[in-house]
């Protein structure tokens, strides 16, 4: 017998709410819907009365029995919860997975985040190379510039040395030839007196007893000797004149001997620039290797950056699959609700259909029950 406050309008409502909220109107679900009051013989003899009742004259000739409508709500509550239970499961296990998924998504973030630092510190790093690197191609282009112009001035002063050596060559070859014509003069000159004295000493020797006639002989040699003399004095004059073109043609060779000493000292601050030049081309080229170095190196991090994008788009579409797949278990479950609701309470109808739904149990729910 029920206790006091439960009455078949109750039991009516209880059942009613139930299956409105897609559950199966079991009694034990029915006594807890009404606060785990009245027993269940008495839940049971109100819901078969309001089944006659709304079944009218058919519900009367099938007695339906306890005992099978007893299995099938143990059955239908075994099978919610097997059901709730894996809901849950799923929802755990899609939770661990979602909390997985979130936290490689989080590592991933700070990796990239990491790369794309490392990134702009080797963008920076190129700049700044690229940077000294246009530096030294100016200071290579300007020492190129001044050494194309110390090549020129080089060459200008070679050319002012050839030309001074021309102009050497030919006070030199002046000087010779009058040294070879005061050479000759001194030569005939001498070999004229030699043969006047030879002369002489024969007109003395065979022209003594001539006095007259000697001495207008030596009246001519005397003044053959005024003139010799005279000759001899322009022979002194040029060369005195000759001495001094000569003195002046080696000031101008200790001004050339200079000019050639400053055109070596440009030589060698010459190959002292090319030296340079060289150091400054071995360092363009080693800036060079380096930048290429850097610019491979930037490569491959972008190329792992985007890899690393690629791999959290497919973590994230693997997330949403995840959650798409739970959605679409819930909701194939709550459209399963409703129907295992109707086929139980189709099995309260005609005592072979229930008979017929016992039979057709599978083993794993009978095994359950």
């Amino acid at each position: 017998m029920a206790r006091g406050g439960i009455y078949k309008s109750e039991v009516l409502r209880a059942r009613d709410k139930l299956v409105a909220m897609g559950r199966y109107p079991s009694i034990d679900a029915i006594r807890t819907e009404l606060g785990d009051t009245g027993s269940k013989a008495t839940i049971h003899r109100y819901l078969k009365e309001i089944e006659e009742e709304e079944g009218g004259g058919v519900g009367k000739k099938v007695a339906a029995s306890e005992a099978i409508q007893d299995l099938v709500a143990r059955l239908a509550a075994r099978l919610h919860e097997e059901a709730d239970t894996r809901i849950a499961e799923g929802v755990a296990r899609h939770v661990a997975l979602a909390q997985q998924q979130s936290d490689a998504a989080a590592g991933l973030r700070k990796e990239a985040e990491a790369f794309r630092l490392e990134l702009e510190r080797t963008q920076q790093a190129l700049a700044d190379e690229q940077a000294r690197h246009r530096e030294t191609a100016e200071t290579l282009r300007r020492e190129t510039l001044t050494r194309t112009q110390l090549a020129q001035q080089v060459s200008d002063l070679q050319d002012r040395v050839a030309v001074g050596e021309q102009h050497r060559q030919s006070l030199e070859d002046k000087h010779q030839h009058a040294r070879d014509a005061l050479k000759h003069f001194r030569q005939s000159a001498k070999e004229q007196r030699e043969q006047e004295l030879r002369q002489h000493e024969q007109q003395v020797q065979y022209l003594q007893g001539e006095l007259r006639a000697v001495n207008r002989t030596l009246a001519t040699k005397q003044e053959e000797v005024v003139r010799h003399q005279q000759e001899s004095h322009r022979s002194t004059t040029e060369l005195a004149r000759t001495q001094s073109d000569l003195q002046q043609a080696r000031s101008e060779l200790r001004a050339l001997t200079q000019v050639k000493e400053q055109v070596a000292s440009t030589e060698q601050r010459a190959d002292e620039i090319g030296r340079r030049l060289v150091e400054q081309q071995a360092l363009v080229d080693r800036l060079t290797e380096r930048n290429a170095t850097v610019e491979q190196h930037a490569t491959e991090l972008r190329d792992r950056a985007q890899a690393l994008e690629i791999e959290l788009a497919t973590a994230r579409a693997a997330s949403m699959t995840h959650d798409q797949l739970i959605a679409d278990i819930r909701a194939q479950f709550d459209v399963a609700k409703p129907v295992e609701t109707t086929e139980a309470a189709k099995g309260s109808g005609t005592k072979p259909q229930r008979r017929a739904q016992a039979k057709g149990q599978n083993p794993e729910s009978k095994s359950a029950t």
